[in-house]
Formats: C-alpha cells, structure tokens, sequence
C-alpha cells in the first residue's frame, strides 16, 4: 500500500508544487504515495462560503470554523481510516526525524492547513487533530509547513531514494547533525579536501566524520549535543 496524502486547504492549487519535482515526483509517478486536496470553502453552507468567523471574546483575526472544517474532514477521511489527522501549527510539537519516520512507516496522514488567527479548539479535541509545528515563526498558512512535512516524509518511503544508506547519514539521524561533506575538485579557491578523506582508510574516515558530526553538533545545537550525552549515558 502506498503513502496517501489528503490536504484541506483554501488553496488546493498550492499541491503538489515542488513535491511534483526531483525524487518525490518520481515517486508520486511510480505510485509509491499519492496526494489529493480537499478544498475546504466547498464544505461551507452560507451565502458567501463563508469558512471563518470572529473570535469568541473579541480580538483580531478571523478563526476558522468547527463545523466547516468537521465537515471537510469527515468527508475526506471518515472515523475508520486509520491516518493520523494533522493540523499544520506555530504552537504545535516541533516536527522532527523520529516522527518524520513514524509518519513514512504508516498509510498517510490527513492535513488540515489553518489560515487566519487559528482553528477553533473545539474542532481540534473533536477530531482528535495533532498539532504540527515546523519552526519557532508564524506563516501566513499551513500550506508551506505542509509542503515541508511531506518531502521530508516522501524521501524516506521505500525506493524513492537510490542509496537507502543516504537517509541514515544525515543530521539529526543518531541524534547528530551531518559532517561536512566534500567532491571534486581536490583544490578550491586554495582550500584542500581534508587529507584524511583520500586516505583510504576507512577506519580512520569514519572516525574523522563521527568527531566532525559531534563538534558540529555542541557548537551549532547544544540543545541536540545535550540530548545526544544524556543518551550515551
């Protein structure tokens, strides 16, 4: 079974986007996932179509309706489907590698992209919706967060990168960021790649990358360096 992918969105013309380009668009091409959106203004009953209201208690901003949006979800992924609902979130659990692999080792996931000041809490207890963040900042809707969630997802499913070894390599995986990486030419700009990589000893190479990683790692995210000693122990 292939990855399944259904996005609510005011802006369905956003999708696929840059997931249509390089390896995920292969892979969507090859059928190893699958997107559709859901365009959430069709699941409004008045006049206007209308999807967003003024908050309760007052303020700024718009919020997007429960009853809209239970709409839209129940029709785009009724109580039986077994994907994990999402909600695209400046306030939600920081998106990570261990979910990002959680997610490409299950069927899909269901994304609600907010827009405005917010969704109504209520639909988010109803529906039992994650909340997803990509970053310490606000956009100006879940659509970019979205696009970012799924190519991190995608480039991990099964054969859609040529070298699997490349997804066990990177930052964040073994709780490090990457090493730096050298090709050709040997010289640039007088700056030599690092004699220990044309050695050939593999040994000593893999040394070399792991103290590279681990200094990378305490000098750019103490937070991660932090995690990474407190694991060892």
């Amino acid at each position: 079974m292939s990855f399944r992918a259904t996005i609510l969105t005011l802006y369905p013309e956003m999708f696929p986007g840059s997931l249509d380009l390089s390896l995920a668009g292969k892979a969507r091409e090859a059928g190893r996932w699958s997107l559709e959106t859901v365009q959430i203004r069709d699941y409004a009953t008045s006049k206007h179509r209308n999807v967003d209201d003024t908050p309760a208690g007052g303020g700024a901003g718009m919020v997007m309706r429960a009853d809209v949006l239970a709409r839209a979800i129940d029709d785009a992924a009724p109580a039986d489907d077994p994907r994990p609902r999402l909600l695209m979130s400046p306030r939600g659990r920081p998106l990570d590698q261990q979910r990002v692999r959680e997610l490409a080792a299950g069927p899909g996931a269901v994304i609600l992209c907010g827009r405005f000041e917010g969704v109504d809490q209520r639909l988010i207890e109803a529906r039992g919706l994650e909340e997803v963040s990509i970053g310490d900042y606000v956009l100006s809707g879940g659509e970019p967060a979205a696009l970012v969630l799924l190519d991190a997802v995608i480039r991990l499913l099964p054969g859609v990168m040529g070298n699997d070894a490349s997804g066990e390599e990177e930052s964040f995986e073994g709780g490090l960021l990457e090493h730096p990486q050298y090709t050709r030419p040997q010289l640039f700009e007088d700056r030599p790649i690092p004699e220990i990589l044309l050695s050939g000893n593999h040994a000593k190479i893999a040394a070399w990358r792991r103290e590279e990683a681990e200094r990378l790692t305490r000098e750019r995210r103490p937070d991660l360096w932090a995690a990474y000693k407190d694991g060892g122990k």
